[in-house]
């Protein structure tokens, strides 16, 4: 009978904490924001929340590379640290995509369909070479993408009868992101072309020496 007399009680004090917490809980209706100022195109905006899912899929092929050749058995720490440099530089990229969004007004809501959980397709490469010809043409990948948004934002179709011609978010990506993408780019290449004549001329050994020059690079 105890027991009995114990769970009720309890209940009861349960109830009514739960009476209180709702009483004292704070529920705000939404603030009543203008909207004049919000001047993205949808086009412009989808197109915005697809590269920062393509900056997100570049991270993850990159931490994936990276993992690789720093495994045991693989054991080329200075590609690890390209990689993992690469993988930081993305998020970063898909970062600042975020904040612009919201410096414009355009993230107001739930995000979780903006930031999804992109999985890479492989987790091994052949060899070094073979890994850094994947990743240029990633990089080609998401400069081509950056200047689609480029292309939609200044020239975009007529939305509701007005045409906006978003020459600040197209100057933004010109000046924070191409000029990066094509310097990144060549620098790809030029790995991609020194590790290739040193694995012509000295076999499996070229990887391993210019792995030590990759360590030893800032």
């Amino acid at each position: 009978m105890l027991i009995i007399i114990t769970a009720v009680l309890f209940s009861a004090a349960l109830a009514v904490n739960g009476e209180v917490h709702n009483k004292l809980t704070c529920q705000l209706s939404p603030a009543d924001v203008p909207k004049d100022w919000i001047t993205m195109t949808d086009p412009c905006v989808k197109k915005m929340s697809e590269q920062v899912m393509a900056e997100l899929n570049a991270a993850m092929v990159y931490l994936a590379m990276g993992a690789h050749f720093n495994r045991d058995n693989i054991n080329r720490p200075g590609f690890s640290k390209l990689f993992f440099h690469s993988a930081s530089e993305e998020r970063e990229h898909a970062m600042k995509l975020i904040e612009y969004l919201l410096m414009r007004g355009e993230l107001t809501e739930d995000v979780r369909a903006l930031i999804q959980n992109p999985v890479p397709n492989k987790s091994s490469w052949a060899d070094a070479v073979t890994a850094l010809r994947e990743a240029l043409e990633l990089e080609a990948s998401v400069t081509r993408s950056i200047r689609d948004i480029i292309k939609v934002c200044e020239e975009p179709p007529e939305e509701k009868g007005v045409v906006f011609n978003d020459y600040h978010l197209a100057d933004y990506l010109t000046g924070e992101f191409l000029e990066e993408q094509y310097s990144g780019q060549r620098v790809l290449a030029g790995h991609i072309s020194t590790l290739g004549k040193l694995m012509d001329t000295h076999g499996p050994i070229g990887e391993f020496l210019f792995d030590k020059r990759l360590l030893a690079m800032e």
